[in-house]
């Protein structure tokens, strides 16, 4: 895996991110100070969902896109937006699921488990909607579903939300696979030892 953690930190191609990522530490502190209950376990996940971008070394746009709505979603659950907001649950999901699924394409790609992504733009496209986009909210849902059973009950879920979360999840899938070739160029890779 690349790694660009350290000696790379607050270089002017990853600024931006970076300090989105700095946003994301303190907003943990601050939610789970401020809200309690399932704001720690939410913000957590995201400050794991800003690191791996930049470990992945990501062109700087995706990864300021990726930071960028790994925020906005945790703070739209501490703040109850998915509930409150008119499908606001529902745009989290195409834009989100889909940049994940596209980071997990690239990391898949780095192992060599699938091929890079300009080699097969249809091929890539049908994995990281069926495979990555997919798998991610099937796992998201079951999350959410355990999340409401186990811990909060307030967590909402249920049979239509969670089938359009899954159709939401699909349509980002789709779209970060056309964009792929674009999101994973001109990517800062930097060697342990460089």
């Amino acid at each position: 895996m690349i790694r660009t953690l350290g000696p790379t930190f607050l270089r002017p191609r990853f600024l931006v991110a970076d300090v989105v990522r700095a946003l994301t530490l303190v907003s943990l502190v601050v939610a789970t100070i401020g809200w309690g209950g399932t704001a720690f376990p939410v913000m957590a996940l995201c400050l794991l969902g800003v690191v791996v971008p930049r470990m992945l070394g990501l062109r700087p746009a995706f990864d300021v896109l990726v930071c960028v709505l790994v925020l906005v979603a945790g703070w739209s659950s501490v703040l109850e937006w998915y509930t409150s907001v008119f499908l606001w649950d529902k745009v989290v999901h195409v834009l989100l699921t889909g940049l994940l699924a596209a980071v997990a394409y690239v990391i898949a790609a780095d192992l060599r488990v699938v091929r890079p992504a300009t080699d097969s733009p249809l091929g890539v496209v049908v994995i990281v909607t069926a495979v990555a986009a997919f798998g991610i909210g099937a796992v998201w849902e079951i999350g959410e579903w355990a999340g409401h059973t186990y811990v909060d009950s307030a967590i909402f879920v249920g049979y239509v939300d969670t089938i359009g979360d899954l159709a939401a999840d699909g349509l980002g899938g789709v779209l970060a696979g056309f964009g792929l070739p674009w999101l994973a160029a001109r990517r800062s890779v930097v060697r342990p030892g460089a």
